[in-house]
């Protein structure tokens, strides 16, 4: 189930992930994970991953992981979000978003994404809240 869930999820339309390079290489009920090339074009100076585009990857995770776990015909949007900064990913390192549940309601859904950097540190810890509609 989680193979068809991963080729499901990539046979979805996701131009804001291509953009910013989001790679998804698992994605089931309880967790969803994707990967992110550190480079030029999503940098701040001095050529370290842009806090916008960490939470970027965080919540495009959160809303596929909301999506695998929607009622037929429901749709959601981020209603809140915050990020914890803890270390720089540098260009050229290759970043994981690992996203998985915290709540999962009928009118609500939780979800924590970690961002680890290729050698395991910690970058970033994003809590959002997704509404189901």
């Amino acid at each position: 189930m989680t193979q068809d869930m991963l080729a499901a999820v990539k046979s979805m339309p996701l131009p804001f992930a291509e953009l910013i390079g989001l790679e998804i290489v698992e994605a089931s009920k309880d967790r969803v994970s994707g990967k992110v090339t550190v480079r030029d074009a999503i940098c701040t100076v001095p050529a370290i991953l842009h806090g916008g585009a960490i939470m970027a990857i965080a919540d495009t995770l959160g809303a596929i992981a909301t999506v695998l776990n929607l009622p037929q015909g429901a749709g959601t949007t981020t209603i809140e979000s915050k990020t914890n900064f803890l270390a720089p990913a540098p260009k050229g390192s290759v970043v994981t978003g690992t996203c998985e549940p915290v709540h999962r309601g009928k009118k609500t859904m939780v979800w924590q994404t970690r961002i680890t950097r290729d050698d395991g540190k910690l970058v970033a810890l994003v809590t959002q809240s997704q509404m189901v509609l």
